[in-house]
């Protein structure tokens, strides 16, 4: 056995971030950030993709070990963190390219109690490579880099991604671009970031992925769309204030002070700044999309000759809400008008049919009262011995009596009568 002291630093960090006590593992996390950033900022430095696999396999067992959902936030924000450690773009592009690949090989082993937890890392995980490419200022090299990135990854035919993986992804990147560059990125920008979503849906073979691409991306972005026109109106309503501001100080014939004027300018940019989810009807940040660009892409790689019509079929649908959108028009408005009055339609019809049953059940004679449903057979026997009409004596009932038409009684009750009948 190879003494710990001759091993190389990776393996021992990765063995006591696996640690079995907490104590040790915090302090294990703490030096790996040191050793990253001291290592990195060497000219000859940087790890390899093994040595990188070795600190994410520490990593994973230090998150499989944790416990206490504020304590697994908590680490998940630490990990996640890590890549703005190293100093290089390259350095962490190859560890978030070893942090997928480490979920993807790990990932059926995870049980379902502690599927919550790295669920949350990957969205943290991915939150934080957006705000690396944040702080590079949405260079386009970047993120075409990423974008290669998680395709090759997690949304290729090829790669190794379970379906787990792949689902959760589509699900939450949207999500956390919205977080990270709702405020920054244009239009343009944003359909750069949809692009592989386009690729990959037009000619995967797996259902599955179609389906999770268009509900987690195309139709998510047709869904926020009105409150994406929203925020783009109060954002041109704020500019013209801010305009209609100016020139009345221009206009102004007495001295106003440049302080006073300045807070009233930057007023109106902080009325829009509310913490998301406090408003009844927030739903956070969204972002800008040109319709009309997003459907012509869309097009452009559905109607080619190799695209399966499974696939095509899917991808016009959406193409279509997306040409309504350019124009305009809000589909979505009208389903959910259609559907509001079908409810209250169909809850009218409802109330009605059960005043009509209880007051058929108050109005109904004694004797059909307990009335229970018979054979078919049985139903004539009953019927024609009520034709009778037979009394106990077996006489002939007299029509003057009180007779109940609306339906005969029941075998039982026929049966018990030709019983007191025979009886001497």
């Amino acid at each position: 056995m190879v003494p710990r002291a001759q091993l190389p630093p990776e393996i021992q960090l990765a063995q006591r971030l696996a640690g079995n006590e907490q104590v040790t593992r915090d302090r294990a996390v703490k030096r790996l950030r040191k050793y990253i950033v001291a290592r990195t900022q060497l000219a000859a430095g940087g790890f390899t993709h093994d040595e990188l696999l070795k600190v994410w396999k520490g990593l994973f067992y230090c998150m499989w070990m944790q416990d206490k959902p504020l304590l697994q936030e908590e680490l998940g924000r630490t990990i996640s963190q890590l890549i703005h450690a190293f100093q290089t773009t390259e350095a962490q592009h190859l560890f978030l390219q070893t942090f997928w690949q480490t979920m993807n090989r790990e990932w059926t082993g995870i049980d379902r109690l502690r599927l919550d937890k790295f669920y949350m890392l990957m969205r943290m995980v991915l939150n934080e490579s957006l705000k690396a490419l944040k702080t590079q200022g949405w260079e386009e090299r970047q993120i075409e880099q990423l974008l290669e990135l998680l395709t090759t990854e997690i949304l290729h035919p090829d790669s190794q991604a379970p379906s787990g993986v792949k689902s959760h992804f589509l699900e939450i990147f949207l999500e956390e671009l919205s977080k990270v560059g709702a405020a920054e990125l244009t239009a343009e920008q944003n359909l750069k970031f949809i692009e592989p979503f386009c690729t990959i849906a037009a000619w995967t073979p797996d259902s599955l992925v179609l389906h999770n691409i268009t509900r987690g991306i195309f139709e998510a972005i047709v869904e926020q769309a009105p409150f994406a026109i929203e925020d783009l109106m109060n954002e041109l309503d704020a500019q013209e204030e801010d305009e209609d501001g100016k020139s009345e100080d221009g206009d102004l014939e007495w001295d106003v002070p440049s302080k006073e004027s300045g807070s009233l300018r930057g007023a109106a940019p902080n009325r829009h700044e509310e913490p998301p989810g406090d408003g009844e009807d927030s739903v956070g940040p969204v972002l800008q999309f040109d319709y009309e660009a997003v459907a012509s892409r869309l097009f452009a790689v559905a109607s080619q000759q190799g695209t399966p019509s499974q696939n095509r079929k899917r991808l016009y649908k959406v193409i279509q809400k997306l040409q309504d959108l350019a124009e305009g028009l809000f589909p979505e408005d009208d389903v959910l008008e259609k559907a509001y009055r079908k409810l209250q339609e169909d809850g009218q019809e409802r109330r009605t049919k059960k005043r009509l049953l209880k007051s058929r059940s108050q109005n109904q004679p004694a004797c059909c009262a307990d009335r229970r449903p018979t054979s078919k057979l049985w139903e004539e026997v009953s019927r024609w011995l009520w034709s009778q009409r037979l009394e106990p004596s077996g006489e002939v009932r007299k029509l003057s009596e009180p007779v109940c038409e609306s339906r005969p009684p029941s075998l039982a009750t026929t049966l018990n009568r030709e019983e007191s009948c025979a009886r001497p």
